[in-house]
């Protein structure tokens, strides 16, 4: 099945957090939280504004993204997790 998010929400595949600590100590599962960065999947068409003019999305699909711990809506797709989130939503963009 394919996602494709409407106006200016994106598409976003959560990155997994590192399964040790620096010091080489490994994290239970239920000690971990959720990561707070991700890849952008898909993204919407952008927003409009009052006077009907499309706003194109900063963000594109690929780049890396910073969010805030609780954005968004978690949808499963073919046994997948993603977020469903505004570009609002977007902390950052992660340049390597």
């Amino acid at each position: 099945m394919k996602v494709k998010p409407l106006q200016d929400r994106i598409l976003v595949e959560r990155l997994q957090e590192e399964e040790k600590t620096k010091s080489g100590l490994f994290i239970p599962d239920a000690a971990k939280e959720k990561p707070m960065q991700g890849k952008v999947i898909a993204t919407g068409n952008g927003r409009t504004s009052e006077d009907g003019k499309k706003i194109p999305l900063e963000v594109k699909e690929g780049d890396l993204v910073l969010f805030a711990k609780y954005s968004g809506n978690e949808i499963k797709v073919d046994d997948k997790e993603y977020l469903i989130m505004k570009e609002d939503d977007v902390l950052a963009i992660i340049e390597k």
